[in-house]
């Protein structure tokens, strides 16, 4: 069996962080976010489409809006975390209510996961990454090199 080989990526100091939220988490995200605001404020936030307007009243922030998560946005943060546009993700689930698009829910947590990028799914875990000595500063990590792995198997 090939193993995928890997590059050290840097994460800037000011991150670009993903909020998304279930309409049953809309209001824990806006309230969770609320709290950090002033830690939110140094970096670059993006969201799905009614999460992200929810959020920018409520904070006063701009944030990057995607369209509504059900209608393509959480495909098109899965994007720019395959770009590497997209540093943290910060996603607030609902795992009693079924989603009707639960599938790209779950290609997004793949991505996610794909590029080695910090997940928070509910607000204990979302609490340690944004009190993390990280947060505030320049970050290496591991992310596979996928060019070596595609040339293996062309």
């Amino acid at each position: 069996m090939n193993r995928i080989s890997f590059v050290t990526a840097t994460l800037a100091t000011r991150k670009r962080i993903a909020l998304v939220a279930h309409d049953h988490c809309k209001a824990f995200l806006l309230d969770w976010c609320q709290r950090h605001r002033e830690k939110l404020a140094n970096h670059e936030l993006l969201a799905t489409g009614t999460t992200g307007a929810l959020l920018s009243e409520r904070l006063k922030l701009p944030v990057d809006s995607m369209i509504s998560g059900p209608l393509g946005g959480d495909q098109q943060i899965g994007a720019r975390i395959a770009e590497r546009r997209v540093d943290m993700l910060v996603f607030f689930w609902d795992p009693f209510e079924p989603q009707p698009h639960d599938p790209d829910i779950k290609a997004l947590l793949r991505v996610a996961a794909v590029w080695n990028i910090p997940v928070a799914c509910n607000e204990s875990s979302a609490d340690y990454m944004l009190s993390s000595h990280l947060l505030e500063q320049q970050h290496s990590y591991r992310i596979p090199d996928y060019s070596s792995y595609l040339a293996e198997r062309c």
